[in-house]
């Protein structure tokens, strides 16, 4: 199934939403490595037309399966991993703010940790909107799941301010 997600998602051509729709099943798929590929088979449909695929996306981080919600976060992450980073959400990542903020007090751990890595990787190139965003957040949320995102979010940064990399083990 995982090597489906590419046929699908070629299939769909240059169209976003029809590489959405198309993608879907496989999306919530129960396996996680097929769920990891689908997403990674549609970004570059995702990173072509970034406006469009996040209106798109926007249901899905309302939808009740914590599989499509991490989905929407993950297809979208600015440096994602092991694909091609999305130059336009890494230069401006707010386009995605309405997206994840739906997800900013979700109680899936497979999300939080989703929506944490998607703000640590926007903090890398736009460090002060992710410090907004999170403070915004806690003021407005009293959840322990925001805090943990905030938490995942800012580590980069957090780290960056107490002096940087910690020695490596054996140096």
């Amino acid at each position: 199934r995982g090597w489906a997600a590419y046929i699908v998602a070629k299939k769909a051509g240059s169209d976003v939403g029809k590489a959405l729709k198309a993608i879907l099943p496989l999306a919530d798929d129960p396996h996680s490595g097929v769920r990891e590929w689908a997403w990674i088979a549609v970004r570059p449909q995702v990173g072509a037309d970034v406006t469009r695929a996040l209106a798109l996306l926007k249901p899905w981080s309302e939808r009740s399966e914590p599989n499509l919600r991490r989905f929407a976060s993950e297809v979208t992450r600015p440096r994602g991993v092991w694909c091609a980073h999305i130059d336009a959400l890494k230069q401006d990542p707010s386009p995605a703010l309405e997206l994840l903020t739906h997800l900013n007090a979700d109680p899936s751990v497979y999300v939080q940790n989703s929506v944490g890595n998607w703000l640590n990787d926007a903090s890398k190139t736009n460090a002060a909107w992710v410090r907004t965003v999170c403070a915004k957040w806690r003021r407005e949320s009293e959840s322990p799941f925001t805090v943990k995102i905030c938490r995942r979010a800012l580590r980069t940064l957090v780290k960056a301010s107490e002096g940087g990399d910690r020695p490596k083990r054996g140096a």
